[in-house]
């Protein structure tokens, strides 16, 4: 049964204006100057350079109540999905792993598959051989290695290529293909991987002992149980470690070495620059390929010029709406980049305030501990819009290039009660393992003791959670002869 009732709703959406704004300012230097090149092809009612001296009306003051600012075709729930931030990022954890951008560009050229392919037809193979070779190659994954059994693939040859073969002709073509360059390309798994390669080195007594460790104690090796290893194989110490360093100097991705050659280097345009003079910082936009913007004088004279007309055909009409969108539009735009302009001003020099000192004098130490929140408090702005800036800029200091993010960390007391930041302890700890004796690697316990004797008196599972971030294996893993 239909039933009619009333009901009340609240809700909040961006207008077109801010939504292009928050684009903008999440844009670095480099995209946020592509951006502008590609409004001023787009729209012909926007102009860059220096306005002409005779000064001509502003777009609102052609506007009469007939026609107020037009509507352009905005979709704005296209772009909300991004625009609300979780609670978790007004708190100490700042962010997530999604704001990273880890795309890298690879440059044109001859693919990782396209140099296997190429070495396999200098090699005498049937047909159907070589039709199991480039299947084979083609399974192979970035890092070098095919990751499915053989019974598998011979599966896979009967569905999609209808071709019917033995595991014994599969097995014939894959020795095949691992003889191919790079060396240990086509194995299962890394303790094949590292066989391989082993069987490609001139024959001596460490490569021998390495090739029976590999092959009858990998698990021991792997987890660096030396002392069982000198037992099981009765090596000495020099014996051990001769062989270890040839199995050291293997590749465990010989894909991955291939592929990387075909990326460029990354090249990071700095969206600020922070010097010292006299005692003081001084802090400047990346805005040197901006050009000046103005609104086209012709679009605002053919405005006026069909608003004058008193009798408008459909024609004109039509023309009159679409010269006010792009006036509107044009506008906008230079509205937007003026105001991108003194938010990234306002939230930099905040932060350059809060970190005053230490960009005075690039110690690590004097890093102040300071989250999203901090900041957009201090300026009175939203914490997305600090997120955004923060996540995709980066500031040329006195001591390099860095990302904005990196100024952000959580606060710890030390045994004084003051406030340190978190990245500070980082260091100290990447320090204390660096300088250890890695014949007997410290403990995490060990750890706690060490930075306890530093004034940071801190919990070890905090301590196996920094060195986990520091990507620093346990003590065990660390261990060497």
């Amino acid at each position: 049964m239909l039933k009619q009732q009333l009901s009340q709703k609240l809700s909040q959406k961006l207008s077109p204006q801010q939504i292009q704004l928050m684009k903008l300012i999440q844009l670095p230097t480099v995209a946020f100057e592509q951006k502008i090149k590609q409004e001023l092809e787009e729209n012909p009612a926007l102009e860059s350079g220096k306005e002409q001296d005779d000064e001509y009306e502003d777009v609102d003051n052609t506007q009469d109540d007939e026609h107020d600012i037009i509507d352009t075709d905005f979709d704005v729930d296209e772009y909300l999905s991004d625009d609300e931030v979780p609670n978790y990022k007004t708190y100490s954890n700042n962010y997530s792993p999604d704001d990273d951008d880890n795309k890298v560009p690879y440059a044109a050229g001859k693919t990782f598959f396209d140099h296997l392919k190429s070495q396999i037809h200098t090699f005498r193979l049937d047909d159907e051989e070589e039709q199991i070779a480039d299947f084979l190659i083609g399974s192979i994954d970035h890092a070098g290695y095919i990751r499915r059994s053989i019974e598998d693939i011979i599966d896979d040859l009967a569905f999609t290529q209808s071709l019917y073969v033995t595991k014994e002709k599969v097995q014939k073509v894959l020795n095949i293909v691992q003889r191919l360059d790079p060396v240990g390309v086509g194995a299962s798994d890394l303790k094949e991987c590292l066989i391989i390669q082993l069987k490609r080195k001139p024959e001596s007594k460490d490569v021998s002992i390495a090739h029976n460790i590999l092959k009858n104690a990998f698990d021991m090796f792997s987890k660096k149980h030396y002392t069982k290893l000198k037992q099981k194989f009765k090596l000495s110490d020099e014996e051990l470690k001769s062989a270890i360093e040839q199995i050291e100097h293997l590749n465990p991705k010989p894909g991955a070495s291939y592929s990387s050659r075909s990326k460029p280097v990354d090249q990071v345009t700095p969206d600020f620059t922070i010097k010292i003079k006299n005692d003081e910082l001084e802090l400047t936009l990346n805005s040197r390929n901006v050009p000046h913007m103005h609104i086209s004088k012709d679009y605002n004279n053919m405005l006026k010029s069909y608003k004058e007309n008193a009798l408008k055909t459909k024609d004109q009409k039509k023309a009159l709406l679409f010269i006010k969108q792009k006036l509107d539009s044009a506008k906008w735009f230079i509205d937007a980049i003026k105001q991108r302009q003194n938010t990234l001003l306002s939230t930099m020099n905040c932060i350059m305030d809060i970190q005053r000192e230490y960009f005075l004098t690039g110690d690590e130490k004097n890093l102040k501990p300071m989250i999203l929140k901090d900041v957009a408090e201090k300026i009175d702005m939203d914490i997305s819009t600090v997120s955004r800036v923060a996540n995709s800029k980066y500031v040329d200091t006195p001591y390099g290039i860095m990302l904005i993010k990196d100024f952000f960390s959580e606060s710890m007391k030390n045994d004084e009660g003051d406030d340190v930041s978190t990245r500070e302890i980082k260091n100290i700890l990447q320090n204390i393992i660096d300088n250890e004796d890695k014949k007997k690697p410290y403990t995490d316990s060990k750890l706690v003791e060490a930075l306890k004797k530093k004034g940071y008196p801190i919990a070890r599972r905090t301590v196996a959670k920094y060195r986990e971030v520091l990507d620093i294996p346990v003590a065990r893993l660390r261990k060497e002869l």
